[in-house]
């Protein structure tokens, strides 16, 4: 069975950092692109980092500067460093990936890891 566990989640300060990851089990053949999503209460779902196979990095405009994205494919691991976090960046935050799983490509989704910015 595939799936993606996030761990790191918690409670910081304003200006403080946390360090997301997000680990994919199962008999995985191959990990293509992954995502961190981050839904707020009351708010949609919005993309705040991609990683592509190849390593290439993507970011909006609000979190630009401050979260980077990495991956470690031997560990079919994806992180989420955020640093600078404000009250706004207050979410449960996803992971996302794309994963060949024998000779299909399929979606999975994490569960989930609240991240509250607060003093």
């Amino acid at each position: 069975q595939v799936q993606l566990v996030e761990s790191g989640g918690g409670l910081v300060q304003p200006g403080g950092s946390l360090r997301l990851s997000c680990a994919a089990s199962g008999i995985i053949s191959r990990i293509n692109v992954m995502h961190w999503y981050r839904q707020a209460p009351e708010k949609g779902r919005e993309l705040v980092a991609t990683i592509t196979s190849g390593g290439t990095t993507n970011y909006p405009d609000s979190v630009k500067g401050r979260f980077t994205i990495s991956r470690d494919n031997a560990k079919n691991t994806v992180y989420l460093q955020m640093n600078s976090l404000k009250p706004e960046d207050t979410a449960v935050y996803y992971c996302n990936a794309n994963l060949r799983v024998g000779p299909q490509e399929y979606d999975y989704w994490g569960q989930g890891t609240q991240v509250t910015v607060s003093s």
